[in-house]
């Protein structure tokens, strides 16, 4: 593993071994702290879009490792808000940092990033993949289910980022995986074709109900990246895909709920269903910690 761009440039080893490792960063940081790893390396973390989540920790992680973390506004204190190219700014950051961690819109611009910078390169999060935030979530079902094979995950929402992400995740980790999008709200395109190939492993469909049917784990995401959703027609859309007790009913006893987080009470989640299952998203939260170290010491430590 070079970079962290997208999960489908990963094989299903070297999910596992980020999670291993994730699992290992974590129980020593529950002991009393994490070896200084990273003691004498310098990280970019560049935010061209608001965070909270990967922003703080991120912030956290390379500090918990030994690290110095540079946080840059990359929409205004860079030269790139002036007009300079990506392959620039990527090759003078590459030559004064060790990696780079870049939450940016477009997924072209980071693999183009990632192919000037010479250093390794991490996604905070592009319009049409999270990695970091799928590789906790795996961690959090795998701590609580003791294990990933065979387990069925089901997405409901907008086909976006966290769709890709889960989709790919899932499958590359043995999961049976299952999606439920309306209509003109799909995954990418590339993403269902490499889904596919798993057969009947993955199955696509426009009912949530269909979609949930003996999961072991429901995620879902905020509707508000979808096509038109500001319209009434476009919220019309998701009419019966909000995660609340009705739709959950078609689930496994004992069902997990994810949610990347931040949330809209009332929209993707009822406000009760996300409360009855805040600790196992607020699980997910702080393990978002604990898979970016263990990315970073993979990356930048040999682990």
């Amino acid at each position: 593993m070079d970079h962290l761009l997208k999960l489908r440039d990963l094989t299903p080893a070297e999910l596992t071994h980020i999670l291993d490792v994730a699992d290992a960063l974590k129980a020593a940081q529950k002991a009393g702290g994490t070896d200084k790893l990273l003691a004498g390396k310098s990280i970019a973390l560049l935010f061209s879009r608001q965070s909270t989540r990967t922003r703080a920790s991120f912030d956290v992680g390379v500090y918990q490792l030994g690290g110095l973390g540079s946080f840059m506004n990359a929409a205004t204190e860079l030269q790139a808000a002036n007009g300079e190219p990506v392959q620039d700014t990527a090759r003078a950051l590459g030559r004064y940092y060790d990696a780079v961690v870049w939450r940016t819109a477009r997924q072209a611009d980071l693999e183009e990033f990632a192919q000037w910078a010479g250093v390794p390169v991490i996604n905070g999060m592009t319009e049409y993949s999270h990695p970091c935030q799928v590789l906790a979530d795996l961690m959090t079902i795998r701590e609580r289910l003791g294990g990933l094979q065979g387990k069925k995950l089901a997405f409901v929402g907008d086909g976006n980022n966290m769709a890709n992400s889960l989709i790919v995740g899932g499958l590359l980790a043995g999961m049976q995986v299952s999606c439920a999008c309306p209509k003109g709200c799909r995954p990418a395109a590339d993403v269902l074709m490499f889904a596919h190939k798993y057969g009947a492993q993955f199955t696509y469909t426009h009912d949530p109900a269909e979609a949930v049917r003996g999961a072991d784990v429901v995620a879902t995401d905020v509707w508000t990246g979808a096509p038109d959703y500001g319209s009434e027609g476009g919220r019309r859309q998701f009419a019966g895909f909000q995660l609340n007790k009705g739709l959950l009913a078609h689930t496994k006893p004992g069902c997990m709920v994810l949610h990347r987080l931040p949330a809209r009470r009332g929209e993707e989640i009822a406000p009760a269903v996300l409360e009855a299952h805040a600790a196992e998203i607020f699980d997910e939260t702080e393990n978002r910690l604990h898979v970016q170290k263990a990315v970073l010491a993979i990356l930048l430590a040999g682990k």
